[in-house]
């Protein structure tokens, strides 16, 4: 098979002026990760769940001065994205995902006439009998974020460990749930006029010690983990195999897999470990 049994086409296409609550509008009606961006002369530019889902933690002054709903495609798109032939194989795909740390390959042919993702090769995965374990190509290393951490927190973490997604832990250390890319990229995080969302809570505080009246008031707090955290948690064992945890992510539409065994969490597959199966 070559990439252009597996590629997802037609592809959705978007102007580079248009702004960034239209990209987030038709990942989620049509269910996609990557819109290419065109002008007249043709594809410019790709914009992904992960460029969205990075850009939300911009503090830059121009990223203050306006909704970020509204700031237009031009200013996250990546230009002149990596693209791939119809005819070239799975594996030059894996390989050049892998080596470019990207997750969607505009697939032209004169014309762009598909594009090829890491949930197209997973979905491949899925359908063969490929026997390797889980625990053979599963990650060790588990950053986890605290329920109450702020967005921009949760994107710094990735950001310094170059992961995709992390899990999200309560204050007994147990894990509660998993913030990925498409979480950060596509939650409502921002109001009626596009700013970065908050949430009322109430706070409790003593004038003084001695039990008095406890005065109760209302702070504003950004939006936190558990806001836009997906949960329940689903996990695979770790002698599992590397098709099943694909058919899984397929099936409820997920990106990673925390692993288990013994009771006990110990490893993370995501679609980029599963893809390396083919």
């Amino acid at each position: 098979m070559n990439v252009e049994d597996i590629m997802s086409s037609p592809v959705y296409v978007i102007a580079p002026d248009e702004p960034i609550s239209h990209a987030r509008k038709l990942m989620l009606k049509h269910k996609i990760g990557s819109i290419i961006v065109v002008n007249d002369d043709g594809m410019i530019g790709i914009v992904t769940k992960s460029d969205l889902g990075k850009r939300m933690a911009q503090a830059e002054p121009m990223w203050r001065r306006r909704p970020i709903d509204k700031v237009p495609i031009n200013l996250v798109m990546t230009e002149s994205p990596i693209t791939i032939y119809p005819e070239a194989s799975i594996r030059q795909a894996v390989d050049l995902m892998l080596e470019n740390n990207i997750n969607n390959i505009p697939v032209t042919k004169n014309s762009v006439v598909g594009v090829v993702t890491k949930k197209d090769i997973v979905r491949y995965v899925s359908e063969q009998s490929f026997d390797t374990k889980v625990s053979d190509l599963m990650s060790e290393d588990i950053i986890s974020v605290h329920r109450h951490h702020t967005i921009n927190h949760v994107i710094d973490e990735m950001e310094k460990n170059k992961i995709n997604k992390v899990i999200v832990i309560d204050d007994s250390e147990e894990g509660v749930g998993i913030i990925s890319t498409t979480n950060l990229a596509l939650s409502a995080m921002t109001d009626n006029e596009g700013k970065l969302s908050t949430k009322s809570i109430k706070m409790a505080r003593r004038p003084k010690q001695g039990g008095e009246k406890i005065y109760r008031y209302i702070k504003e707090v950004p939006l936190v983990a558990e806001d836009i955290m997906s949960r329940p948690i689903m996990t695979i064992a770790s002698d599992d195999t590397v098709a099943n945890a694909a058919n899984i992510m397929i099936k409820e539409n997920i990106t990673a897999l925390p692993v288990e065994q013994d009771n006990e969490i110990v490893g993370m597959i995501s679609r980029s470990d599963v893809i390396r199966a083919v």
